[in-house]
Formats: structure tokens, C-alpha cells, sequence
């Protein structure tokens, strides 16, 4: 058993609360990170399923989707920094596909930077497939998007 599968991980709805733990990490994992704006729609909105990833205390990463008939697009996985690389992505992105078939989602779909190899091996390896690209799709870097599916069961 890995390190990752015998640490106990629990994920809790987003409130309000988490965000500032949220800002911190959005920060250190993208160029274009999200505003506090944006997670406080996340944790608004009702087509959004939203969750903060904790491990015992503390906040180790976020992720959620939007349901939209019987579609999960997928927003967003990230894990802190530190905590990366060693299966808690897999397994916050195991827990969003099992939301998403609870709440009646009959595929995922999700963008990825182009640059973004290491997400874009996580996706694959969980049964995502590319099946476009939206040029320019990152406004400040100007940087191009893997359109990604998976069939869900």
C-alpha cells in the first residue's frame, strides 16, 4: 500500500471558510490563478461541485465540477505544492468521477494547459481522452488548452 492510499484524506463541500487556504494554493500552482470572486461562485452556485481536500487539519488541495445535464466539466484538481506528485491528485480526481456518476454525469470533460504534462498524464491514466484544442485558451500566457473526455459508467 503507497503512502497515498493509507493517508486518510476526507473531502468536505467548499465553504466560505476554506478560501483563503484555497487563494494561497490557486497561487503557488498556476499563472493564472483563480480570485476570490471565483471560489465564492463555486460555493454559491448550484450547478457547482466543489470540494477542499483535507488531510487531519489541513487544507491540502481543492477541486470541483460543474453539472450540466449529464455533463461534469471538471474545474479544477490541485493539490498544494509539497503534496504533489505522490497520488492524492488521483485520488481527489477518483472522488470527483464518483460525485459526478452519484449526480447522474454521463461524461467528464475538463481543459489542461498544453504544458501541463504531469495533469495531462493523470487524466490519461484515469481514462481521459484529448478530443480537441482551444488555441489562446489562457489569456495571459496566451497558451493553448488539451480538450479532454472520459465516458463515465
Amino acid at each position: 500500500m503507497s503512502v497515498s492510499e493509507s493517508t486518510a484524506l476526507s473531502f468536505v463541500p467548499i465553504e466560505p471558510k476554506h478560501i483563503h487556504a484555497l487563494l494561497e494554493i490557486e497561487s503557488e500552482a498556476y499563472p493564472e490563478p483563480w480570485t476570490e470572486g471565483m471560489f465564492r461562485e463555486e460555493a454559491r452556485s448550484y450547478r457547482s461541485h466543489f470540494y477542499v481536500v483535507f488531510m487531519g487539519d489541513l487544507i491540502i488541495g481543492y477541486g470541483g465540477f460543474w453539472l450540466v445535464l449529464d455533463e461534469a466539466h471538471i474545474t479544477s484538481v490541485t493539490i498544494r505544492n509539497e503534496y504533489r506528485g505522490i497520488g492524492y491528485g488521483r485520488r481527489l480526481l477518483d472522488f470527483l468521477l464518483a460525485k459526478a456518476v452519484e449526480v447522474g454525469a454521463r461524461m467528464a470533460t475538463l481543459e489542461v494547459r498544453v504544458s501541463n504534462h504531469r495533469a495531462r498524464v493523470l487524466y490519461e491514466r484515469a481514462g481521459f481522452r484529448p478530443v480537441g484544442l482551444r488555441k489562446n485558451y489562457y489569456p495571459k500566457t496566451g497558451e493553448d488548452a488539451v480538450v479532454m473526455l472520459k465516458e463515465l459508467e
